[in-house]
């Protein structure tokens, strides 16, 4: 408890202790003070509708832990808006705001003693960052995820931000009308919440659901809902009792945990963004999880949603037909899931979905029955080669052509990259390479939903691809192979590439090469100088100098 915790440090003892009247000034009375403390972290803000409504959450947690006899205390965590601040140099914060969001949750929580915490968070980075701090500091936590935006109407099409960016390259090229343009612009994101579509939020949220760091069927629950805010409460209890029993994190965390986690990415066709993150919050739980991991669980998970971007449903149509478990019961009846594994709820993952029917509803095609999936491997595929001898990501759903070989672009940044692609500069058959975005390079890992966004509008999606050492948006779909490690501003062999080289994409081989002699690289090699960093002062300078591959993560606290 924390006056237990307290006394550790003060020696004054837990009755005697000169903090108490910092507490009471906070509403602490003297029955309080044997009550467990429990940390909200709250990431409200109006920067983006992700994030909207978590204040609400945050309340409703908050009454729910005090009635359930803790003392609870509320801070702040800050966010990044991806979808204002893509194709601009604020996107450079965004990845930033991972570490940002872990250490801020880690200094509050470990500052205070607080003896649990509950996260609660909406757009991309807040899951990994909330998951990051709650595996460093392993006391009580659970994850309250602020829910996914309705989707938008127009045209009796469903409508997310993708469809923004996408329409962006229609209109370039002469195939959306001004008003329509505008009108799916008006239409794509009607409400608070996160983006729709199985995105990075989704897939997060997901991933953290089925680890069993939140409550069974949150994850695909609308923001706006009355059953989000029950959630939230329920969550509240659910972590007063794990604080009781003292169920701790890495206790849940384990490797079996994240390899449940990266199968249902894979059934659910989840976000490039996941590799990173699951690689950054294995390496807080100190669990040994490789690259290589994803791609050997790729090889025995088919796809079994058909969800956007590359698909036709959002978040709200999978919840609708039963959400992450029931996709969860589907790979464990078949021996794909862990089901011993402990959960936050003190129950185990076999027992937690011991109610969910084995096959989905009949009458829908959200989720697909387990011998008509949508492709029988999963969708994240682990590239290697000479330009990519860590790996790389590939998002190989809705790809007609899984083998390219062609002329590479070279663009020294995503908005070179973007200039050509307005301009009606990139032809079928190219292979567009974006470097100098990677983690330390960048800094921070751009993600290049613009560029393959425009791509797509300009119908040149099933005829170009495009490489990078950046990253990108779960709502990227299309020819894309992200995560290029070692990156160019560390020697990787992206940096080496010259305009009109040969590439060789092969996502069947999990191919990435740079059809030029190993000559040829050397005296490359021997002639390149690593750039000048790019900012030398303030969190982007920090984060430049600590930050480690992209293979690994992109941590920040590694060796």
């Amino acid at each position: 408890m924390a006056d237990n915790i307290r006394s550790k440090t003060i020696t004054a003892g837990p009755q005697r202790s000169p903090n108490r009247a910092m507490l009471r000034a906070v509403g602490f009375t003297d029955k309080d003070f044997n009550k467990p403390i429990v940390g909200i972290a709250n990431g409200h803000s109006t920067i983006t509708p992700c994030n909207a409504g978590l204040g609400e959450l945050a309340a409703r947690a908050e009454a729910a832990l005090k009635a359930a006899g803790a003392m609870p205390q509320i801070f702040g965590t800050p966010t990044v808006s991806d979808g204002i601040s893509m194709g601009t140099l604020g996107m450079k914060f965004s990845l930033v705001s991972r570490e940002v969001i872990a250490d801020c949750i880690e200094t509050a929580t470990s500052a205070q003693s607080m003896d649990g915490v509950l996260v609660v968070g909406g757009c991309d980075k807040n899951m990994p960052g909330g998951m990051i701090a709650i595996a460093r500091m392993n006391i009580p936590a659970i994850y309250v995820y602020g829910g996914t935006i309705k989707p938008g109407h127009y045209h009796d099409k469903d409508l997310t931000v993708v469809s923004v960016f996408e329409a962006v390259g229609q209109y370039s090229a002469g195939n959306l009308s001004d008003q329509d343009f505008i009108e799916i612009e008006k239409h794509a994101c009607p409400g608070k919440g996160s983006c729709g579509g199985m995105f990075t939020a989704n897939t997060m949220s997901a991933a953290i659901e089925v680890m069993g760091m939140a409550l069974p069927y949150s994850s695909t629950q609308a923001a706006e809902d009355e059953e989000k805010a029950v959630s939230a409460e329920e969550s509240a209890r659910t972590l007063v009792a794990a604080i009781h029993n003292q169920l701790l994190p890495r206790q849940i965390m384990t490797r079996k945990a994240f390899e449940n986690a990266i199968a249902v990415t894979m059934a659910v066709g989840g976000s490039t963004n996941a590799v990173l993150h699951l690689l950054a919050m294995a390496h807080a739980a100190e669990v040994h999880l490789r690259i290589e991991d994803f791609e050997e669980i790729r090889g025995r998970v088919p796809v079994l949603c058909d969800l956007k971007p590359s698909g036709q449903y959002v978040a709200t149509d999978l919840h609708r037909v039963g959400g992450i478990p029931q996709v969860m019961k589907m790979l464990l009846a078949r021996g794909l899931l862990h089901g011993d594994c402990m959960t936050i709820t003190g129950k185990t993952v076999e027992e937690n979905l011991k109610h969910v029917p084995i096959m989905p509803p009949a009458d829908q095609d959200v989720i697909r029955h387990w011998d008509n999936p949508l492709y029988a491997q999963g969708h994240l595929a682990i590239l290697k080669g000479n330009l990519a001898t860590e790996g790389a990501v590939a998002k190989i759903s809705g790809v007609k052509n899984p083998k390219i070989t062609g002329p590479a672009r070279v663009f020294e940044s995503e908005e070179e990259a973007m200039a050509s692609i307005m301009g009606g500069h990139i032809k079928a058959g190219d292979i567009l390479v974006i470097r100098s975005e990677g983690p330390k390079g960048g800094p921070g890992m751009r993600e290049m939903l613009s560029p393959t966004s425009a791509i797509i509008g300009a119908g040149l999606g099933d005829s170009v691809a495009l490489i990078t050492d950046g990253r990108f948006s779960g709502g990227t779909y299309g020819m894309v192979v992200g995560h290029v490690a070692p990156e160019a501003y560390v020697g990787g062999t992206i940096a080496l590439v010259h305009e009109g080289d040969s590439i060789t994409i092969d996502a069947t081989q999990r191919l990435l090469q740079l059809n030029v002699s190993d000559a040829d690289l050397e005296l490359r090699r021997e002639k390149w100088v690593q750039p000048a960093p790019r900012f030398t002062r303030g969190v982007l300078s920090k984060y430049q100098k600590l930050v480690g591959s992209a293979s690994k993560g992109a941590v920040t606290d590694g060796d």
